[in-house]
């Protein structure tokens, strides 16, 4: 990171407590966690048996998969906003 404030939180996180550090507001910080958080109890409730290690990848799987679906909207919506400036 460059010379930016970092700034350092606690966080919860499925009933572990992460300490998070980076450029970010501590707002959106606690966004992400809560996010995480979130997400990884709605997986379990549709998944009861999954231990934690299964839990968290599949949690940063789907994460990874909306980043990425996400990314191929973004293109989209540029190559289609260039054609009308065009």
């Amino acid at each position: 990171m460059s010379e930016q404030q970092k700034n350092r939180i606690s966080v919860d996180i499925y009933g572990q407590t992460y300490t998070m550090l980076g450029t970010e507001s501590t707002t959106h910080m606690r966004l992400v966690a809560s996010t995480v958080d979130n997400t990884m109890r709605e997986i379990k409730q549709a998944n009861p048996s999954l231990d934690s290690t299964k839990l968290a990848v599949l949690t940063a799987v789907n994460s990874v998969n909306d980043s990425l679906k996400l990314k191929e909207q973004l293109v989209l919506l540029e190559e289609e906003l260039k054609k009308l400036k065009d």
